[in-house]
């Protein structure tokens, strides 16, 4: 069995990657019953389950950390729009009121 890529791993969709890594998980648990009682012929499955199942996770990752980021980029820009609106009306205020001093 050849060993999966991870550029195989990024072309699923969120839910097609979620669904794989249950899928992956499951295997792994069905190679430890299979050794626990004696009947697993190939060890080296193991390996090859647990890489695939961390490049599925780190994937998974990946794209949470893109929708932070994205997430927080919208917030910036937002933010940084608001500051000009909300400065662009202390000026204009400051300029229609009159400057009085208390003594």
């Amino acid at each position: 069995m050849a060993l999966s890529k991870v550029a195989d791993a990024r072309e699923f969709s969120d839910e097609a990657l979620a669904a794989e890594i249950l899928t992956a998980k499951r295997k792994l648990f069905q190679l430890r019953l299979e050794k626990a009682t004696g009947r697993l012929e190939t060890t080296h499955n193991f390996k090859h389950t647990r890489r695939w199942i961390a490049q599925l996770l780190t994937v998974e990752r990946e794209r949470e950390l893109a929708a932070e980021e994205e997430s927080v980029s919208e917030e910036t820009s937002s933010e940084t729009s608001s500051t000009v609106e909300t400065s662009t009306v202390e000026e204009a205020i400051a300029e229609t009121e009159p400057v009085t001093e208390e003594e």
